[in-house]
Order: structure tokens, then C-alpha cells, then sequence
């Protein structure tokens, strides 16, 4: 349950993605006599594959943190972080409220060791034809050097896992490729960066996102919140604006008709549905958000993320990661002691 539309999306994805992938079970947590109804009209064939798991409450979208963290404790949201706490699940996928989904998944779950603060990370689609992985999106507003540090480390590891791709490329969000610039935070975390072992490219400026320049862009959660939004908002405006000129009157009409494969394509590059599904990085647990709007397409997507996430070993990869990082620090500061000694 949750999200903006509930039941009627996220059932029928299941439903899809079980017929796709034949080794995959779902745990569906709700009111069983809606998600018994949703089932039905879904018509899933094999029910065998669906266990529905009772939960008494939703998570509304304006909820407070508060509220969902301490006051509905039989929420949807709550039991599915509780059944991937208890292995029950391998993963979950949630189009439910986000702040609220962070902090009971970093309350139940924990982040790994070695991980201070976890993350939000999404792939944004890029005119190179793939998709740039960018992390933090709203998590953490206010970061240390440390905190982009382990963000890198994190978006590397789900790069590795969800696309396999072999050593991604690592960028810094900043307001120019200069060393120079930026604020002491993030030429701080561009100096920890540069040593950290990791394929740092260096600072990487806005329009880099969609250029592709890196497999990752790193950023606070401020920052990367508002990149996202503008980017949603400025997707919208561009549509509505085509959709106003091209009906203009017959000629544009027309001529509408015939730019209407080209603007297909167009769409289908751009469409943020094909990357629906944002990880929330560095607890003991797999958890993916899916957009609150999401359609079943989109939704399926979000899914594919997750068990992606699960079957290529995310988890495994980043503490991994982490660990090999927490030695190399360690290493390069007991050297350094040496040498002042």
C-alpha cells in the first residue's frame, strides 16, 4: 500500500514481474481483503507465489516522520522494513512517503558498519544513451567531506551491482571542474577523493549529469534534491510546451503527425519511468523507493531495480567496499604517523 495511486499499481506489477521472473516471490503487506481484491482483478494465475502479510495502517504521503516512525507501528511501510530485517524478504520496494521510509529503514535496519549516514541514489538518463547514477537526493541536507566520501563508495558498489559496470567513474558535484572552487566541504571531500582509490574523475559541473561524463555524481542531499526536482519540473514544461505549439492550429497540427516518430524516441529516451526505483544506500538491508506517481510500467521498473540489487549482491558489494576503504584509510594514517615520528 501507499504511494499516490496503491493497490492498483503496485499489485499488477507484481503480478507482471512474477510472470517475468519465475524464481520470484512476493510478501505483500496491507489489508489482506484489498490486497485479495487487487489480486484477483491482477489475475496472477499461480498464487502460491503472493503471501500477503496483515498490516492495519498506511503511511500517508503528508505524515509526519514522526508519526510513521512511533505511532504506526503496524504500517504497510513498517511491516515490509520488518520483514527484510527478519529475512523474510530480500529486498522491498515502497512507493510510500520517502522521509518516512528513510527513517523506519534506518531505525529497524541500521547502517552498515563503517557507514555513517545513508543515501538516496537514482540513475537519471544521460544523451549518451544510458543513465548517470547521482546520490545523495534528499537524505542528508547538511554533509561532511566523510559523508560524500562514503556516498561515492556506495554509488560505486550499485553501479557494479545494478549495471555492471566494471570500476564507475566518480564525480563531484561543484560549481566548476576547478580545484579552486567550491566550499571547504567540497574540496575537502574532492582531496579524500582524489585518494581514495576509487576512478575519481574530479569536480563535474550540473549540465555534466546529462552529459554523461561520469557513472556517478556525487552531491549533498540539498543539492541533489533540488537538481532533481528542476529536472522533474523542466521535463513537464518541456511536454506541455509541445503539446501547446504542436496544436497551435492544422498546420502545426500536421506537422505534428509527421514529427510524431521522432518525438516518440525522443519521449522513450527521456522517460523517467524506465529509471524509476531509488536505493537508499548504506543500511543492512535492501530498500528501494519507487516515485509516489508511479504507473505499473514505472513500477515494474522499480521492482527489476531491487531484485537486480539482491541477485547481484549490493549489499555484499558495499560493505566490501566499505571495508577495503576503512583499511586503506587506516593504512595511509598509520604511514603518516610513521613518517612524522
Amino acid at each position: 500500500m501507499g504511494g499516490d495511486v496503491g493497490l492498483p499499481v503496485t499489485v499488477p506489477a507484481a503480478v507482471q514481474i512474477a510472470r517475468q521472473y519465475p524464481d520470484t516471490h512476493f510478501l505483500l503487506t496491507g489489508v489482506p481483503e484489498q490486497i485479495e481484491q487487487a489480486l484477483r482483478q491482477a489475475n496472477p494465475g499461480d498464487l502460491s507465489r503472493f503471501e500477503i502479510v496483515p498490516a492495519s495502517e498506511v503511511v500517508a504521503m503528508d505524515d509526519p516522520v514522526e508519526v510513521a516512525l512511533r505511532r504506526k507501528k503496524d504500517s504497510s511501510m513498517r511491516v515490509g522494513v520488518n520483514l527484510v530485517k527478519e529475512k523474510r524478504a530480500d529486498a522491498l520496494v515502497s512507493a510510500g512517503n520517502t522521509g518516512a521510509l528513510m527513517a523506519i529503514s534506518r531505525y529497524v535496519l541500521k547502517t552498515m558498519e563503517g557507514i555513517d549516514r545513508p543515501a538516496i541514489a537514482t540513475a537519471i538518463p544521460n544523451q549518451k544513451g544510458g543513465a548517470t547514477t547521482m546520490l545523495d537526493l534528499g537524505a542528508n541536507v547538511d554533509c561532511s567531506a566523510q559523508h560524500l566520501l562514503e556516498f561515492a563508495i556506495m554509488g560505486v558498489a550499485l553501479c557494479e551491482a545494478i549495471d555492471n559496470i566494471q570500476k564507475p567513474t566518480v564525480g563531484l558535484l561543484n560549481i566548476g571542474e576547478e580545484a579552486i572552487k567550491g566550499n571547504e566541504v567540497v574540496k575537502e571531500a574532492s582531496a579524500l577523493l582524489h585518494c581514495s582509490g576509487l576512478n575519481f574523475y574530479g569536480n563535474v559541473e550540473g549540465d555534466d549529469i546529462f552529459k554523461g561524463t561520469t557513472n556517478i555524481v556525487v552531491c549533498d542531499g540539498f543539492v541533489g534534491n533540488v537538481v532533481l526536482k528542476s529536472l522533474e519540473g523542466l521535463a513537464k514544461m518541456i511536454g506541455t510546451m509541445l503539446k501547446q505549439e504542436f496544436t497551435r492550429n492544422y498546420l502545426t497540427m500536421a506537422a505534428g503527425m509527421v514529427a510524431r516518430p521522432v518525438l516518440n524516441r525522443f519521449r522513450d529516451r527521456v522517460d523517467n519511468r524506465n529509471y524509476n526505483g531509488a536505493a537508499l544506500l548504506g543500511l543492512r538491508g535492501i530498500v528501494f523507493k519507487s516515485h509516489g506517481s508511479a504507473d505499473i510500467f514505472a513500477y515494474t521498473r522499480a521492482i527489476e531495480r531491487a531484485r537486480g540489487a539482491v541477485v547481484r549482491g549490493l549489499l555484499e558489494k558495499t560493505a566490501t567496499a566499505v571495508t577495503q576503504m576503512t583499511q586503506r584509510i587506516d593504512r595511509d594514517n598509520a604511514e603518516s604517523t610513521i613518517e612524522q615520528k
